[in-house]
């Protein structure tokens, strides 16, 4: 587990333990401890700024290993937004897509692994958001009852990890960056 973060916090690997950026850098959005994928790491503080104030919206694309039979009026509850918890106050969240992939996608082996349970499937869910809160996806299929094991940020707009594996950086330059998540 690391954190998506480049400041030391004692007992736990951090960015900076696989990383050399400028000291100015700074990931755009979170991942939590638990979650995997995608973190656009920048010094540009427009580009922060339209990444995290939720009045600029921005499709995100996350793979949710869930806990149980997903049934298709779960995905629907999804796709409608259901209610979490945020800081203590109950939110509706927005509509969204939602759907269940039908073969297991490939992905890099995760360490720890997931639980294992033979009696219970793991199936995936796609969901495309375009908000951000806290633990948001975790959050939505606990509610439907189906609590997240494993949860990838597949892609943020037009930028998606593709081949790249756990570790692994890839430099745009500002226009390309910017044309693959504003269309600029």
């Amino acid at each position: 587990m690391v954190l998506s973060q480049f400041s030391a916090q004692e007992g736990k690997q951090t960015l900076a333990n696989f990383f050399k950026v400028p000291k100015d850098v700074y990931p755009v959005g979170r991942l939590d401890a638990d979650s995997e994928g995608l973190l656009i790491l920048t010094n540009d503080k427009a580009l922060n700024h339209r990444l995290l104030n939720p009045n600029f919206t921005h499709k995100r694309m996350y793979w949710a290993q869930v806990d149980g039979a997903v049934t298709n009026e779960a995905i629907n509850n999804l796709q409608k937004g259901v209610t979490i918890n945020v800081d203590g106050i109950m939110y509706a969240t927005k509509p969204c897509k939602a759907s269940l992939f039908t073969t297991e996608p490939v992905v890099p082996p995760r360490t720890p692994p997931i639980r294992f349970r033979k009696d219970i499937p793991a199936p995936w869910i796609e969901l495309i958001l375009t908000e951000g809160k806290n633990r948001q996806v975790r959050k939505m299929t606990a509610a439907i009852g189906f609590p997240t094991l494993r949860l990838i940020r597949w892609r943020i707009e037009n930028i998606m990890l593709g081949n790249m594996q756990p570790a692994d950086m890839m430099e745009l330059s500002k226009s390309s960056i910017y044309k693959k998540l504003f269309n600029d």
